[in-house]
């Protein structure tokens, strides 16, 4: 027995049988069909049932009064049976299906691409939309903007680069996963593509660097420690460096590296300036590192990352895509809560959400550690007033799909890795990032995005409106027509008149008043 998450995650790594996966596709599917996008299906459903025991009665109540009134059983039963034929909408199946595929086909020359064909009609329903910062309000586009070393503010690595500079060049250019590709340009994480490049900026070969101190073993960046740690070959002994964010890193931190070597620490200095970074709107990460005499026969993280040596912070710039403000104006204009949720610094978080206007200059930032220390009854009252989530991690994001369904708001929720993947589900529309979104995020989601852009969800959201306010013209179009005929013969026989219209005029009225002009609208 294992969490969802960590059966995607095997799914992920190809640790998964096929069997094991088949079941988790089925139990997904199950739960897919009870989860929330059938909203808008129940409601059709519903509509449905309503009609067909409103148009029986109707229907028995004009053959009983037809036969009281001395008629032809045979005629009162044809004609009982043909008006209900002509009362059940028999073309809405039709016209839904065909609104909801041309809409969806719309969608995709916009950039969203539907998996799930009902999602578009519940699109119209979106009261909430969630999105992710990086990529999808900001361009994922990440420099290099300030680093501080020793409490020297600069906007590059020196070249060259004297100690500690070089220590930081150094764990930029190596605790890092991104690769030099064929063309030259760094591949991966945006994040550590531009650490890789900056560091190639300063004449730090990454690849050179790489055959020196080869890599030995790794601890891999996981949400819950908010830091990584690779450890690498340095002569006869053993080199850590530790990349993470600063409220992570500091506190492991037992000594500063400075141009004379290892010396005091001031944590409050460097929370300080970290907050001054991040209120500047910066991505900022802090490194240091850790010599060790031999490779641990354990890879122990509470035991390694302590007692490190702290070399500097790193801040980078996100910016934000040129569109997004207006795509939130245009949320909030519409009645819909654009929330940003994002893993970064709570004071990065506050200036990229009021650069877009998602708060004013004294909104709230609601910070994941905070978010854990709430009941659940406290945070579905929390969750009305906060639009933007600062440190949160992929299992939070359910708890905040949770609370704002609680309240009876409909959610879009965007995702792009393996821990996305309940979430998205969980979500009444879940969206998955199709250019940096992993396979399992895009099997969970209900939409695609294909260009990552907050305002493409915003451009399917208005198409989802258009698809549901035409099916409603259509339904209130057809159900008028069928009236017509329904009061027509039931009021016929309490004011003395024969029948006036047979089963086959029925039958020819519902057929030249109903389909073709139906799928015309």
């Amino acid at each position: 027995l294992v969490e969802p998450q960590r059966l995607l995650a095997l799914r992920e790594a190809g640790e998964c049988r096929s069997d094991v996966h088949d079941v988790r596709v089925r139990l997904a599917d199950e739960i897919r069909d009870r989860g929330p996008i059938r909203h808008e299906r129940r409601r059709l459903e519903r509509f449905g049932q309503n009609l067909a025991l409103a148009v029986l009665a109707i229907c028995a109540l004009i053959f009983v009064t037809g036969w009281l009134r001395g008629e032809p059983p045979l005629v009162m039963l044809l004609t009982a049976i043909s008006l209900a034929v002509a009362a059940i909408p028999e073309a809405l199946p039709a016209v839904v299906t065909i609104s909801l595929a041309l809409g969806a086909a719309r969608m995709v020359r916009q950039n969203a691409l539907i998996r799930r064909l009902p999602a578009v009609e519940t699109l119209g329903s979106v009261t909430v939309i969630c999105s992710d910062k990086t990529g999808t309000l900001t361009q994922n586009r990440m420099q290099v903007d300030r680093l501080l070393v020793a409490g020297r503010i600069e906007s590059a690595l020196p070249v060259p680069a004297p100690a500690p500079w070089r220590e930081l060049g150094l764990a930029m250019a190596l605790c890092n996963d991104a690769r030099m590709g064929a063309d030259g340009a760094p591949v991966g994480d945006p994040t550590e593509t531009a650490l890789l490049d900056a560091a190639w900026a300063a004449g730090l070969d990454s690849v050179a660097l790489a055959e020196l101190h080869p890599r030995l073993a790794e601890l891999p960046f996981d949400s819950e420690r908010a830091r990584m740690s690779t450890l690498h070959r340095d002569g006869d002994a053993v080199l850590m460096l530790v990349k993470g964010a600063p409220e992570s890193v500091l506190p492991r931190c037992a000594s500063q590296l400075g141009a004379d070597g290892a010396g005091p620490l001031d944590r409050d200095a460097l929370h300080d300036a970290a907050e001054e970074l991040a209120g500047q709107g910066l991505r900022v990460l802090a490194f240091a590192l850790k010599h060790l005499p031999a490779l641990p026969a354990a890879l122990d993280a509470g035991e390694l990352e302590a007692g490190l040596s702290f070399i500097g912070l790193a801040g980078l710039i996100d910016p934000p895509r040129p569109e997004a403000a207006a795509a939130v104006a245009a949320c909030q204009a519409a009645g819909i809560v654009p929330v940003m949720i994002t893993g970064d610094h709570p004071a990065t978080a506050r200036a990229v959400a009021q650069r877009l206007g998602l708060i004013d200059e004294g909104g709230r930032v609601l910070t994941g550690g905070r978010l854990a220390r709430l009941s659940k009854a406290e945070f579905v009252r929390e969750v009305e007033t906060v639009r933007v989530y600062a440190r949160i991690n992929p299992e939070q994001k359910i708890r905040i799909v949770g609370a704002l369904q609680a309240r009876g708001e409909f959610v879009a929720m965007t995702g792009d890795g393996v821990n996305d993947a309940p979430a998205l589900k969980r979500a009444d529309i879940g969206v998955a990032m199709g250019l940096g979104g992993t396979d399992v995020a895009r099997e969970a989601a209900h939409m695609t995005l294909l260009d990552d852009n907050f305002a493409t969800i915003v451009a399917a959201v208005r198409e989802g409106r258009r698809i549901y306010d035409n099916i409603r013209k259509f339904v209130k179009y057809t159900m008028t027509s069928n009236s017509g005929e329904i009061w027509t013969l039931f009021l016929a026989p309490f004011l003395g008149l024969p029948i006036p219209l047979l089963p086959i005029h029925i039958l020819w009225i519902n057929l030249v008043t109903d389909g073709l002009p139906g799928l015309a609208l």
